[in-house]
């Protein structure tokens, strides 16, 4: 049952991520996604506190809570990997600029692709990760999705407005589907983890991830939402690709889904509380 739990759960992430950008795609045209990049700040802020400061915040976390050396290895990538397609639907669900967070995707996931074989290899030295492996799934099942929403929003307009409505109701159950398919896959590994600080340290490190996104996202307050949600939701396929690939220790890869899971819990209730704030901004 388990087996068939984790391969649904694993079909859903696929079709969560391609449904997901595919939708952004369909939504924007290259001008809009590309724009925001060419704010040279906003990309530095950006790039600081996804792959400085949050990796920094991962080592503190450990340092203040002593944990399984394997489960902190978890922590560690799942800190260094940054731009999840979630994070549109975040965005989405915070009533915030969709299009800022596929610019920030675009932004963050080439990065992960070249920072985690540079760096995982220096902070964990017993790893071993192909930039390829890396790169591949984030390629075919979020920037490709992407490329190609895009080409038919510039040629086929009125195709694109047909198709984002129901690609909308995909993404939203296949979310549905990984989530309960992830906690029941592994729900034993999960309980077990209870006391041993892993969850706490999960809550901590995306948290502060949070905040710091949100203080790095300048004055605009749409700004600092999208910034905060995206250093917020890291990049849980890049973390299990290295912790599936390098690690021959399961617990690596529990932690990893651990965390993902306290993402989820964590940052729906936060995006709609910033769709809150924006309402009562809207009226005043």
């Amino acid at each position: 049952m388990n087996d068939f739990l984790a391969t649904l759960a694993s079909l859903a992430v696929l079709v969560f991520a391609v449904t997901s950008m595919l939708s952004v795609g369909l939504g924007y045209t290259v001008r809009e996604i590309i724009g925001p990049l060419s704010h040279a700040p906003g990309v530095l802020r950006a790039l600081a506190a996804n792959f400085i400061l949050v990796p920094l915040v991962g080592f503190a976390v450990t340092r203040l809570i002593s944990l399984d050396p394997f489960l902190e290895t978890g922590l560690l990538l799942v800190s260094m990997a940054a731009g999840a397609p979630f994070l549109v639907k975040l965005t989405q669900h915070a009533e915030h600029d969709v299009g800022l967070s596929a610019s920030l995707l675009v932004l963050l996931l080439p990065a992960t692709v070249v920072y985690m074989p540079l760096v995982v290899p220096l902070t964990l030295p017993h790893a071993t990760v192909s930039a390829w492996a890396i790169a591949r799934p984030l390629v075919l099942t979020m920037l490709a999705p992407l490329a190609v929403g895009l080409l038919i929003k510039e040629r086929f307009d009125s195709w694109a407005e047909r198709l984002r409505p129901p690609l909308g109701k995909a993404s939203s159950v296949a979310l549905v589907v990984l989530v309960g398919g992830t906690v029941l896959a592994n729900l034993g590994e999960i309980l077990n983890l209870f006391g041993s600080g892993a969850i706490l340290a999960a809550f901590l490190l995306v948290g502060s991830a949070f905040l710091l996104g949100y203080w790095m996202g300048g004055e605009d307050p749409g700004i600092r939402g999208v910034l905060g949600l995206g250093t917020a939701q890291r990049n849980i396929g890049a973390a299990t690709v290295v912790a599936t690939q390098g690690f021959a220790d399961p617990r690596v890869l529990v932690m990893v889904v651990t965390a993902s899971l306290v993402g989820l819990t964590m940052l729906f209730p936060i995006a709609r509380t910033l769709r809150e704030r924006a309402a009562k901004r809207a009226v005043l």
